[in-house]
């Protein structure tokens, strides 16, 4: 079962948040559209490309758009690796017994990143890190002529990364 594609509706969900809150897509999308994330925390790819939409987050933190990760981890493994590496917008936790978003999503390998439009449409599927497929999803966070690079001059940033 590969993730779900580009152009089908995303799954509502809710799901407890790391400081003990509850996060529903639905009422984040009535605000804006949503950037979902992802991953494993033994996961070497997603220990690359977390930080990178961290940098997203940062960057265009007051924008309309909610940046999540979701975990397939329990809370303490999930705050050491937000910890170490620099993780500051909010990760959400799935059931680490079934899964239930993680499978709802179609997900077979992590990280996998969705934009989801307002209306709960999937815009972007991208599975692994591809750097193309991550722009993609920068250039919809980004206000025209209001671009903040994300990578640093001179940074090696590799095309693709298999999740």
């Amino acid at each position: 079962m590969a993730a779900l594609a580009s152009g089908q509706r995303a799954p509502d969900f809710s799901l407890p948040t790391m400081d003990g809150g509850t996060f529903s897509l639905i009422e984040a999308l009535a605000r804006g559209p949503v950037v979902a994330v992802f991953l494993k925390i033994s996961c070497p790819t997603c220990q690359y490309a977390l930080p990178f939409f961290e940098r997203v987050y940062r960057a265009y933190g007051d924008k309309k758009v909610t940046i999540i990760g979701v975990s397939q981890n329990d809370r303490k493994d999930t705050a050491l690796f937000n910890e170490s590496f620099g993780i500051t917008f909010p990760v959400l936790l799935d059931d680490v017994e079934t899964y239930p978003v993680s499978n709802a999503y179609g997900l077979t390998n992590v990280p996998t990143a969705f934009w989801i439009a307002q209306d709960g449409e999937i815009e972007i599927s991208s599975v692994g890190w591809d750097r193309k497929e991550f722009e993609q999803i920068v250039a919809k966070v980004a206000r025209p002529g209001d671009v903040v690079p994300i990578f640093h001059p001179g940074e090696n940033v590799a095309a693709f990364r298999a999740g």
